[in-house]
This record gives C-alpha cells, structure tokens and sequence, in this order.
C-alpha cells in the first residue's frame, strides 16, 4: 500500500453550538490562541508527512478565501470543494472530492478539533494490515461509542448498531486513514454520514481496523465550554496568551488566563477573567466580563458572565 500523501480535511460544519461565534466564521476558523483552528490539523497532517490538502466547505465559504488566498498553507497546496447547496456529510463529502483526492490513499481529519496525537502509528497499522480504513481511538474521552477487539484490529459495531450487545469503550478522534477503494462504499451526491459505511464495511467483513493512541491531548472544539477549557488547560503550549500586537492599557485587570488576540483592544478599567478575545475585539472601559467571548470587530461593554460578545 502506498503512502499515505495527501489529507481531506472537513471545514463544511455549521458549528450549532459554537453560535454566535460561528455566525462570523465558519467553525474551522474559529480563533485558538490567535488562529485559525484547522491550521492547527494543517500543521499536524504536514509533521506527519502529508504535502497535499482537500478542504469541504459550506458555510460562509468565503472566509476559507479570505484566510488562504493563495491557496496555499506553509508552501503545500490547500484545493477547496464548496457544497452547495446542501451539506453533503461526511461520507458525501468523501464522494464529492472523489476527483481532487484520485486514486491514491488519503487522511480524513475533523475541521474541529485541536490534538496533538502521534499520527505515525495510524499511518503504520494502515499499511501493514491493508486495512480499507483504519480509525485512530482513544480509550478515554467524553463519547465512547466504538467497539474495537485489539487482538484482530478490527472495529466491530458502533454503539451496539449491529446488535452485537457492545456500546463501545472507544472514542472516535475523527481521525482515519482511507483507501480509495471506500468510494465503492459512497452513494454519489448522497446527504450521508460516514458512519453507516462503517456499518456496511463491519456487516461485509471488510477490513474496518483502528489504533488507539492515547499519546497526547485531544479537543472537540464544537462547543464553547471545550473551546474556553481548551484555551484554558493549553495555555502557554500554542504560543502567548495575549498576543504581541494586542493593546491592554494601563488600569486593565485581568485574573485567570485571557487569551487577547492581534489588534484587539483592553481599555483601562476593565477587569476580565477567563475571557477570550478575538483578534481586533475590543473591551470597553469599566467592563467585567467572566468566561466571554469577544469576536472580532465587536464592542463588549458592562458585566457580563458566560456571554458571547
């Protein structure tokens, strides 16, 4: 099996529960310590050796253009699929970049999260077990839904679908190697997730394999309690809280961890504690604000607590 070069990397979510936030930026692009988040995967995919990327998008495509003009991350090129004008899922967005991935082997990578695992064992147990799709799992997190026997390699249900009588004890990263043989698996143009391919792969007996690699930390992004926990337990690992070009003027109180970005502005006497604010925010004078969100271009002024600006 050959390597595994290029990555398709999901950037089509709505991001729900990520509102107000999501209704500036698409969810991929959402700020983390100062950046986009998928750049985050970008930096990963190309560590681990990968020198292509494929991105879906859907929601405010045009911010995708705004942040990669060239269409270009770090000298390797970024090709963008819009879906329009539905979502297509996962497994329909797989179908729908069948043309820009060809017939090599391929990553997917969820847009919205944040990890630093080691990705050389997937790539690993990938080619040596011929797998059609291997996963990468964690054996602990918020969603244990997969259902793995570690002495064949195989995945065998996804919470108790098939009836097997297992809920699973296994987290789905969004992580996983593909051959291109899954597009026989994928219905073109059809609105569909991935999971019930895994489900057909596992009913067929084909090889649906995993790893679990536990190295590491790892972050669903999708709500704003993990997007402040995130910043919050990452502080100092993705760079300075409060970035080099953000302005906090003198008489500005800030307790906890406040991630401030480029452009943005701290007036003085305001008191901020456990508060993000994106590049070019701005937090008025006499303000009190306890895990917010401040978004670009936004004024937040007064006392507030968990609230996004």
């Amino acid at each position: 099996m050959p390597r595994v070069k290029q990555a398709f990397v999901l950037g089509a979510g709505i991001g729900e529960r990520l509102k107000p936030l999501t209704e500036q930026l698409p969810k991929p692009l959402v700020p983390v310590f100062h950046r986009p988040l998928i750049t985050y995967a970008f930096d990963h995919l190309l560590a681990a050796g990968v020198s292509r990327l494929v991105v879906n998008t859907h929601h405010i495509p045009g911010a995708y253009a705004e942040a990669f003009p060239e269409q270009s991350y770090c000298g390797v090129p970024v090709q963008f699929r819009n879906e329009s004008p539905v979502r297509l899922e996962t497994a329909g967005g797989i179908s729908n970049v069948r043309d820009l991935l060809g017939d090599e082997p391929f990553l997917v990578y969820n847009g919205d999260i944040l990890t630093d695992l080691p990705l050389q064992p997937l790539l690993t147990e990938h080619r040596e077990k011929g797998n059609l799709v291997t996963l990468v799992l964690r054996s602990h997190g918020p969603s244990l839904h997969i259902a793995f026997d570690q002495q064949s390699g195989r995945v065998t249900d996804i919470r108790n679908k098939l009836g097997t009588g297992d809920e699973g004890k296994y987290l789905f990263t969004g992580i996983y190697a593909c051959d291109p043989a899954i597009h026989e698996w994928i219905t073109p143009g059809k609105v569909e997730s991935v999971i019930p391919i895994f489900l057909n792969m596992i009913r067929a007996g084909a090889k649906l394999g995993a790893v679990v690699i536990d190295e590491g930390s790892w972050w669903d992004l999708g709500s704003r309690t993990a997007y402040l926990s995130a910043h919050s337990a990452l502080n100092g690992m993705y760079g300075a809280a409060i970035d080099p070009a953000a302005h906090i003027e003198p008489g500005a109180v800030l307790r906890g961890i406040n991630v401030v970005g480029a452009g943005a502005v701290v007036e003085a006497g305001v008191q901020l504690e456990d508060s993000i604010v994106w590049p070019g925010g701005r937090v008025e004078s006499g303000a009190e604000l306890k895990r917010c969100i401040v978004r670009c271009g936004i004024v937040a002024s007064g006392k507030a607590e968990d609230v996004d600006f």
